[in-house]
């Protein structure tokens, strides 16, 4: 009798932690966290886009992106807020209309910003305070359209990782071209440049660890996932990786926690009926320890829905926890979701994963009106995380505690 005593406590505690919405038919977890608050800033243009967000040292969040549209009237757009998604100043940074803002880091004095103005790859060093132009370097020699993606701290200053003449200029997200990694002094002199174009057509994201170069991008074609590590210099490959199956694999999302285990994400089309979220943790030496591939969170027919994965941070448990966008591609009305609601409206997809790889919880979140999608994530002081959204603004939606 006790034994049946306890196996019933056990299976209602299963029950309440992962329970199914008959409504949506969504999995619904119990310990999933909530929406805490969700505040929106625009630019000077119809439609703003964010791509990356940072958690501040000021407990303040920046995102990056661009307002208007490539090529004809993009400006590279950042956004400051407080801690509770208030205003405290926003800029723009443009010449011409083809201009892209990719991701941010902090320093002590100030924000380096990375992206292109004008095609050409280009730093900015930014004000904290009001976002004031601090200085700007534009690396006018590299080749064609091309961008930086993602800049790291080094000793000597920054290693960054994007790509050069690009094949489709007008898309943000892979542009057919071909994979560079950079070196910049403290000033943002040019110092390195090397040619990565063997091992990734696109890189995306770069993390000094250790003194050591880890770096992800996509293979040519968007085939696969590309991780590589080289020595801090960039020109010693200590390993390379690729990981994918036989669909397009599109890796966006990179993370590196302090034991110097590496994760990874995007979204794959590999034995899919379309795109899912595929996610991967390895070793410090790039050998797999799992992966991944998870979609279609509120039960609709899955050759409709898209999750389209675009940011991953590590958790001090040895898991992590990814941010995508999920929805109907296609535009159709009709595919409800029990009485509610249709596949074409769009929302934010976390899954939270544990050091083995299994779930802890997954949730979607939208709000009052419109679309959501998330484009990036950062964790915050508090134990919770600040998500970059999509919705025709800068959207920051702040997550409880998990």
């Amino acid at each position: 009798m006790k034994n049946i005593f306890l196996l019933t406590i056990l299976l209602t505690a299963i029950i309440s932690c992962r329970k199914v919405n008959n409504d949506c038919n969504e999995n619904y977890y119990s310990n999933a966290p909530n929406q805490n608050w969700f505040k929106s800033h625009n630019g000077s243009q119809e439609e703003a886009h964010g791509h990356y967000i940072l958690s501040c040292s000021d407990g303040g969040f920046l995102q990056v992106g661009e307002t208007g549209f490539i090529p004809n009237s993009a400006s590279l757009f950042v956004v400051k807020t407080n801690s509770s998604g208030e205003l405290i100043w926003k800029k723009e940074y443009s010449s011409s209309g083809h201009n892209l803002g990719n991701s941010a880091i902090e320093i002590a004095d100030g924000y380096i910003i990375c992206g292109a103005i004008n095609q050409k790859s280009t730093i900015l060093k930014v004000n904290k305070s009001n976002g004031q132009l601090i200085s700007q370097s534009t690396f006018n020699n590299l080749i064609g359209n091309n961008a930086i993606e993602h800049i790291c701290e080094t000793p000597s200053g920054f290693a960054a990782v994007g790509y050069q003449n690009a094949e489709d200029p007008n898309n943000t997200f892979f542009t057919e071209g071909n994979g560079i990694l950079l070196l910049i002094d403290s000033i943002g002199n040019l110092t390195g440049n090397w040619d990565i174009n063997s091992l990734m057509a696109h890189g995306y994201r770069i993390i000094n660890h250790n003194n050591e170069l880890i770096i992800s991008g996509l293979t040519e074609g968007a085939q696969d996932y590309a991780l590589v590590k080289t020595s801090i210099s960039g020109n010693n490959v200590l390993w390379n990786k690729t990981f994918g199956g036989n669909g397009n694999d599109h890796c966006f999302g990179l993370d590196v926690n302090a034991n110097g285990e590496i994760f990874l994400t995007g979204h794959t089309k590999s034995g899919t009926e379309n795109w899912d979220t595929f996610t991967i943790k390895t070793s410090n030496d790039g050998d797999k320890l799992w992966e991944v591939v998870k979609g279609n969170p509120r039960g609709f027919d899955p050759k409709y829905i898209h999750d389209e994965t675009w940011g991953i941070k590590a958790t001090t448990d040895g898991g992590c926890i990814i941010v995508a966008g999920t929805g109907d591609e296609y535009g159709n009305y009709n595919r409800k979701c029990g009485s509610n609601e249709s596949s074409n409206t769009w929302r934010v997809y976390l899954i939270k994963f544990n050091n083995n790889g299994s779930i802890n919880w997954e949730k979607t979140y939208i709000g009052n009106e419109g679309h959501w999608a998330g484009e990036d994530i950062d964790l915050t002081t508090d134990g919770g995380a600040i998500i970059a959204v999509d919705n025709g603004q800068f959207g920051f939606l702040k997550i409880d505690p998990f």
